[in-house]
Order: C-alpha cells, then structure tokens, then sequence
C-alpha cells in the first residue's frame, strides 16, 4: 500500500506514558473526576465562529449554552435553555426569545439578550465557514445587527430578511456550533486588530456552560472544571480530563485497567473483545455525521461525469460496510440521513470494474491516472481508503494515500486543494434540507465566494436547478409538496453523479466503565457531562 505519512501515529508505548504518573499507578481513577480518551487531532480551535469539528462541538457543549435545545433530538421539538419561551409573528418573519434572568457567564458578567445577538454578529464578522449557515437565511454583515437584535437586556428579536420557514431558524439556533453564546465583554477584552477575540478564543473559551476550560494542550490533553455558578445547578463530577490517544488498544488497555472512564473511538476488533465485559459497558450513539468520498471537481478528471461514475462503480460499498464499518457506521448510499421521511431508499450502488473500465476509456483514460487519496491516520478512515485503493487500481486508478493531522486533511478540502478525500462531515443534524444544503448545494462556485460549509462548494460541484429544489423545500409549508422537492433533489443528484459519494453513516460507539452512570450521547455530538456520575 502506497501511504505518505506527514505526522508519525501515537503508538501504544507512547500513549500509555502519556498518563500522567498518577494515573497509571491508581487501579481506579478519583471519584469526582471523568477521565476521557479519545482522539484530539482534529481539535485545532475552539472558538464557536470558527469550530465546526466533532470534537469541537463535544467541547463546547460543555462550556457553552444556547437559547434552546432539541426535544429527544427531534428537529421539529425544541425545549428552554437560556429562553425560557419564544414565539413566532402569525406572519412568520418574526421569532422573539426572552431569556432566563440568572445566568452568568464563567467571568461573573450577567448574561443578556445583546450577547445573543453579539454572539451572532460575530460570527458573520468573521466571515469563517459556519457563517455559511445564517448567510442561507438571508442574513449578511450589512443587515444582521438590525434583523438580530435586543429590545432589552431580556428580550431578543429576530427578524428572518427573506421567506424561510422559522422552525428551521430556531432549530439552527438549538444545533449549529455557532449558536452557542459567547461573553462580549470577556471576548472584547482579548481582542487584538478588531479580531473581536478570535485569536484568544482558539485555544480560550467565554461560556457559561457547566464547565470552564482550565487546560488544553494541542494533541495532548484537555482539562474542564466544574462552574459552581451554573444557572441549571452545577454539574456532578468536579473535573473531565480528556487525554489524547489515538490507539484503539492503549484505549482497550486504560478501561480495562481502570486508568480510563469513558473512551470514544475505539475499533471494532476491540470493541467485540470486550462487549461481554462486566466491567465495561459499551453504547452505541447514532450521529447524523456521514463518512464519504470526494472528489474535487477543479481537477480536470473528476470534471467528467464518467469519471465520477467509474469511481462510484470502483467503491466496495457492501464489502467496507460489512468488514470496516461494524461500531463506526451503516451503509447510507443517500445525503440524507436514514429514518428520515423524505429520504429515498439507497440507489442500490455496487463495485462494477467492467463498467468502470469502459466509462473511464469513455472519457479519455483507458489506462487510468494517477490521484491521491487525503484522509485522517486514523480508523476507519485509513482502513475505507486502503480498500478504495485496491478497487480503485482494479479500473486502472493509481491512488496515493496521504495521512494527515485534521488541519491537514479538512484545511486542503476548505480551501479546495484536493484530488480526493476520505472524511467524516457534516450534516450532522436529522433534518432533510440541512443534509441537502450541506452535501449538494452550493449559491456560487466562485474561489472568491469562500463557502467552506458547503461540502459542495469544497467539490466545486454546482446545479442551479438542484439549488432552485432545495431553497423552495426549505420556504414550502405544504408537507407533501415539500416531500416531492426533497424526493426531486435526491434523484437529480444521483443523475448528475454529484462528487461526494454517501458511504455510511456515523455511529459513535462510546466504551465506558460500569459505574459511570447519567452518560447519555447526544444526537449533535454536543454530550454534556453535567449529569455523568460514578456509582461507587
């Protein structure tokens, strides 16, 4: 196998000396602390403007709130957090929010309606990828602080600047890392070139979730204290250490020895060795996140339909899914995720070499090419790359696999310097028009229009009339006719052999020892460690 290593992997001697000497040495970890290993390689910023990662949203679920939360992760119900009630305008161009009165921020400053809509306005200042999701509403940097404003340190209104159904603002508000509500005066404190504190908040947070960030080192570990102050009650457990570990079997190694309390990522193979455990419990959490392939269409093979089609034809879905995927995902061949109504059943895709060959000589490749394949070093996505290479060689496709820290991987995808790419992404929130935004669309396919938050504009793949269904679904109030618009979408892109290819979707599979109890994955992966205890 072809692999270029730019960063060394963890081994699993290095990891274990990378428990602190204390730990090591105690058959059980403190009582009042949660010590959590997982992998931190694609941790690079936690500041809310600009932290669209997994990792990052688990992180900032903790040190962050927001207005509202999903109901059971129902898109369609919301419950209070920092509005204790909202309501719609019977026109639907108006929601208001009125807040709780006795939340402070981890600085002591009272929270207010204009940190909300601070929060907001710095996002589409600083223009990164997640302002992507308000730029779809209509908001820009010229109308935000208008449309997005506080009548008085309670009260927050919110005006939508074009017709879009209010549910899906609100559901935005309760899931997008960017909805989270940052201290303006604790930001603006740190704010260096009008930044509006961005340089300080990469690696600093201005919450006021049930935990503050006492520490992070990059790639190393990642230490959250208990906020007496928490206006819903302060959490159960005094501090949540993560430690970075890479390795499914140093991670195997630390629960069984009671030098972990909670791992996430672990593969498969170990998974099964302990699922019998009594001392282990292991959960299984359904993401909306999707794994795929992508291919960029700036390159002048993946510019051509059968080429993109010869590479659907070279993708061993069945076989990835049933020999990699078992504890990290199920087959979904659709940008949508499953159990949702409005999505169609999987296209039925399978490994055709013959047909990839003839497609490929079709387009003016009869002997192949040369490409490469970016992806995390890390499981599944070095194991899903290693089987696409082999396949990929069978219709004459030479890959080169390049591994890679998260910066490497995704920051080459943002900035839409890639051939191919194995990777894990968003949309991460049940809800059709989300998924389709995110995955197919793309308003303008320009280098200049910078939409990091469409994986379609990193593709720079476009289809006006593909955009033209998904914005009338997004506005249509009829629910039959807004199904047809979705069931429309869905089969156009299958026609037009988009270039991101659906291969499974996420499910996170969490490893825990028996006593930690009230652990309950989030359906955004924002788990909140407010209620986790240990019943010793």
């Amino acid at each position: 196998m072809n692999i270029v290593f730019p960063t060394l992997r963890n081994g699993l001697f290095g990891a274990i000396l990378a428990l602190s000497p204390m730990l090591a040495a105690q058959a059980k970890t403190p009582a009042d602390q949660l010590i959590v290993g997982m992998s931190m390689v694609n941790l690079f910023s936690i500041d809310p403007a600009n932290a669209p990662g997994l990792d990052a949203s688990g992180i900032n679920a903790n040190l962050y709130d927001t207005l509202v939360k999903r109901d059971n992760g129902n898109p369609e119900r919301h419950v209070p957090q920092l509005a204790e009630s909202w309501t719609v305008s019977e026109d639907g161009k108006q929601i208001t929010f009125k807040l709780r009165s006795d939340v402070k921020f981890h600085s002591g400053n009272p929270l207010t309606a204009e940190d909300v809509a601070w929060s907001l306005y710095r996002v589409m200042k600083l223009n990164f990828g997640l302002a992507t999701t308000w730029k779809a509403y209509g908001y820009n940097l010229d109308n935000i602080q208008a449309s997005i404003r506080a009548t008085d340190a309670h009260t927050l209104v919110i005006d939508l600047p074009q017709p879009t159904d209010p549910l899906l603002v609100i559901d935005s508000l309760a899931i997008s890392p960017s909805a989270v509500v940052v201290d303006r005066k604790q930001a603006l404190q740190h704010e260096k070139n009008g930044d509006l504190g961005a340089a300080w908040l990469v690696t600093n947070e201005a919450g006021s979730g049930p935990f503050t960030l006492s520490k992070w080192s990059a790639n190393d570990s990642l230490v959250m204290t208990r906020f007496d102050g928490y206006w819903a009650g302060p959490a159960k457990m005094k501090r949540v250490l993560v430690r970075h570990m890479t390795e499914s079997q140093s991670l195997r190694l630390m629960l069984e020895r009671g030098d972990l309390d909670l791992a996430y990522g672990m593969a498969a193979p170990d998974i099964k060795a302990i699922e019998r455990s009594d001392a282990l419990q292991v959960q299984a959490l359904q993401r909306g996140t999707m794994y795929y392939v992508a291919m960029s269409m700036k390159q002048p093979e993946f510019a051509k339909q059968q080429v993109r089609e010869a590479v659907r034809n070279l993708i061993d879905y069945q076989g990835i899914d049933q020999q990699v995927m078992p504890h990290y995902g199920t087959l979904n061949q659709q940008p949508m995720q499953l159990g949702l109504a409005a999505r169609l059943p999987d296209p039925g895709y399978t490994m055709d070499v013959a047909k990839a060959k003839a497609l490929l000589a079709e387009a003016g490749y009869p002997n192949g090419f040369n490409t490469t394949i970016r992806i995390l070093s890390e499981p599944p996505f070095i194991d899903i790359a290693a089987r696409m290479q082999a396949t990929l060689a069978e219709g004459g496709i030479k890959a080169t696999i390049v591994t890679g820290t998260g910066n490497q991987v995704y920051g080459a995808m943002r900035a839409r310097n890639f051939e191919m790419i194995v990777a894990r992404g968003a949309e991460r929130y049940p809800h059709p028009y989300f998924s389709l935004r995110t995955f197919v669309y793309n308003p303008d396919n320009s280098d200049a229009a910078g939409l990091p938050n469409f994986q379609g504009w990193r593709a720079s793949f476009f289809n006006q009339q593909l955009n033209e269904l998904i914005d009338r679904a997004g506005v249509e109030r009829d629910a039959d006719q807004r199904l047809k618009l979705y069931h429309q979408a869905q089969t156009l892109y299958d026609k037009q052999v988009g270039p991101i290819m659906m291969i499974s979707q996420m499910t996170d599979t969490a490893v825990s020892a028996a006593d930690v109890k009230g652990f309950t994955g989030d359906d955004a992966e924002a788990t909140r460690y407010l209620g986790v205890y240990k019943q010793r």
